[in-house]
């Protein structure tokens, strides 16, 4: 059977320019690195990168009352969500499991309509689409925007972020607090449409996302490199929200899985009647068989994403990995997984099969990594 050509970003000349390895991503052609994993890695937790993720989806909503209807999809309260801030949390099915995780951002009214955007993960982009549109549909005024492929959408992350990006743009980015954002004029160079910045990120790093028409998204580029930023491909991505103990779509949670199964108890927030919360009321009733974990290794090693995990003593599998690395920062391997919840006690000893070999490992908090300062 014939298969897509992948897309590329608006970005993908210049990502050559510079070297480099490409992956498919989600039915993208992304960057996986370009001086290398632990390079880019330390450029991000040391000083500041710049990574590419206009594949991310993007949807912009409109409507009257738009936030008590959005609130009837989600655990997490978007009705207290102030303007000018932004909220992570997850959509349902009707069986509790989780369709994908995403950032709402809530803006300033225009005239009776209220006004919203999402951040979204790329391999879920349709079906999130289908599934608004399915559960908006028929709403008096509501109407939705797919901007996925007109924008571009740049990640700089890092201690040094703000100084680095304020330059580039008028007002104060030292406003902005975690999860806020706002709308930012470009300086010179730039096309003049206003240009949404928001303090979030997927590193543990302070740093901003930035949305931005196609040619001021070549622009900013441009302008990042010439000014030494070192840029970031999905390798390093994913190194860093690891030692934040951030999950990752399709990995560490998916419709099989619940927020209380996948430790995001703390977004269900919604005091109403949203999709799946009657499924997550009976599962706290009866007990949560499994529980996300995090684990450290004890020895030397490296955990995968599918290997078995095993208890002291225990004669089967108590889990699998969803997500694991060695860790740049840290200089010993960390991971995610699935275990039986008697396992899932911070301290538990646990065992990582490692091409056939038993490797001792400690459930431990989350994050891993944490910034100090």
């Amino acid at each position: 059977m014939p298969t897509s050509p992948l897309r590329r970003t608006p970005l993908f000349a210049l990502h050559q320019a510079w070297g480099a390895r490409f992956v498919p991503f989600a039915g993208w052609q992304m960057p996986v690195q370009y001086q290398g994993v632990v390079a880019e890695h330390r450029a991000v937790r040391e000083g500041v990168g710049v990574f590419d993720v206009s594949h991310m989806g993007k949807f912009t909503l409109r409507g009257p009352e738009l936030g008590s209807h959005l609130n009837r999809l989600v655990p997490t309260n978007l009705q207290t969500l102030p303007v000018g801030c932004g909220r992570y949390t997850v959509l349902l099915n009707p069986e509790g499991g989780i369709l994908d995780d995403l950032i709402f951002y809530r803006h300033p009214p225009e005239a009776e309509d209220e006004h919203w955007s999402i951040i979204l993960n790329a391999a879920t982009r349709q079906k999130d689409w289908d599934w608004l549109n399915r559960h908006l549909a028929g709403i008096p005024g509501v109407q939705l925007w797919d901007h996925t492929q007109d924008r571009v959408l740049l990640a700089v992350q890092g201690p040094a972020a703000e100084a680095v990006l304020q330059p580039y743009f008028q007002g104060s980015l030292a406003e902005l607090g975690r999860f806020q954002h706002g709308q930012f004029t470009g300086a010179a160079g730039f096309s003049g449409q206003a240009v949404f910045i928001a303090r979030t990120g997927y590193t543990g790093e302070d740093g901003f996302e930035v949305l931005l028409q196609p040619e001021d998204g070549i622009h900013l580029w441009e302008q990042l490199m010439a000014a030494g930023v070192q840029p970031c491909g999905l390798g390093c991505r994913d190194t860093l929200r690891l030692e934040a103990g951030l999950h990752l779509y399709g990995q560490d949670m998916d419709e099989t899985t619940t927020p209380l199964e996948a430790g995001l108890a703390w977004l269900l927030t919604n005091p109403g009647n949203y999709l799946g919360k009657a499924a997550l009321e009976t599962q706290q009733q009866h007990g949560i068989p499994r529980r996300l974990v995090a684990f450290r290794l004890l020895t030397r090693g490296i955990p995968r994403p599918g290997y078995a995990i095993w208890a002291e003593r225990s004669s089967q599998p108590i889990g699998r990995v969803t997500s694991g690395t060695h860790s740049p920062s840290l200089g010993y391997g960390i991971g995610l997984g699935y275990v039986e919840s008697a396992w899932a006690r911070v301290g538990s000893r646990l065992q990582i099969e490692i091409r056939g070999q038993h490797y001792p490992a400690e459930v431990v908090k989350r994050p891993f990594y944490r910034p100090s300062a």
